[in-house]
């Protein structure tokens, strides 16, 4: 019998892991979300010339301001007769969160010093959620970076579109472009709705707004509506 020759398998090298989500699935993500929400910005113009703004005053906000919730809150209650200043005053407050978006997110990202301002501008809603969602600093950098200049440009184009369109149709009401502004902030508000207490927070401030609506001037129940998360969150306190 001849000698049994010893076959050995080929060593298995184990290759490691990539660091954090590859690129072209952080990309597509923010792509899919800065697309979709940079487009609705055609319904802020149309809201804002409807409202009696300037397609310049439009565009200014958008450059400066840049959060869908605070600008579409201030033409709405600039259309509906509201006085100026308690119109800003809630634009103003409903942006204060996003202050609270850049304590955490300054943690996250740790951005060089110099790029700080520019990047606190590009804090809301959208390039928070899609930070957040990425499980390293690498993937939560590239997630902001695209999804706020993706958004940022779309937005501002849009916008001037549609305050363009606006003023080439006339009459917004007459073709009830009034309601886009309205219907678009509610599509965006519906999915972070995720859980209860969310929900009752929502359901609270409809109230409270639609109760206040008639009897307060323009600008003021949305103030009031804001009353609706620390009086649910007392709530559930006292329950638990």
């Amino acid at each position: 019998m001849g000698e049994k020759q010893l076959v050995t398998e080929p060593e298995i090298r184990e290759t490691p892991a990539p660091d954090g989500r590859p690129r072209a699935a952080v990309v597509r993500d923010a792509l899919g979300v800065g697309v979709a929400v940079g487009l609705s910005g055609f319904a802020f113009g149309v809201t804002a010339a409807g409202a009696g703004i300037s397609t310049l005053q439009a565009c200014v906000l958008s450059l400066l301001v840049f959060t869908g919730a605070s600008q579409f809150a201030l033409v709405g209650a600039l259309a509906a007769g509201g006085n100026p200043f308690t119109a800003a005053a809630g634009a103003f407050f409903l942006g204060t969160r996003n202050a609270f978006y850049g304590l955490r997110l300054s943690q996250l990202l740790r951005l060089p010093r110099a790029l700080r301002p520019l990047a606190a501008h590009w804090v809301i809603d959208e390039t928070t959620a899609v930070a957040l969602a990425q499980p390293d600093r690498r993937s939560a950098r590239l997630g902001f970076t695209v999804t706020g200049l993706t958004l940022y440009v779309l937005w501002n184009v849009t916008t001037l579109l549609g305050a363009l369109g606006a003023e080439a149709i006339g009459d917004t009401k007459a073709w009830g472009l009034d309601a886009a502004g309205p219907a678009v902030f509610l599509a965006l508000l519906a999915p972070m709705l995720k859980t209860a207490t969310e929900r009752a927070v929502a359901a609270l401030a409809l109230v409270l707004g639609l109760g206040f609506l008639p009897v307060l001037p323009a600008g003021v129940p949305v103030l009031i509506a804001a009353l609706a998360a620390p009086v649910v969150l007392w709530m559930k306190g006292r329950r638990s």
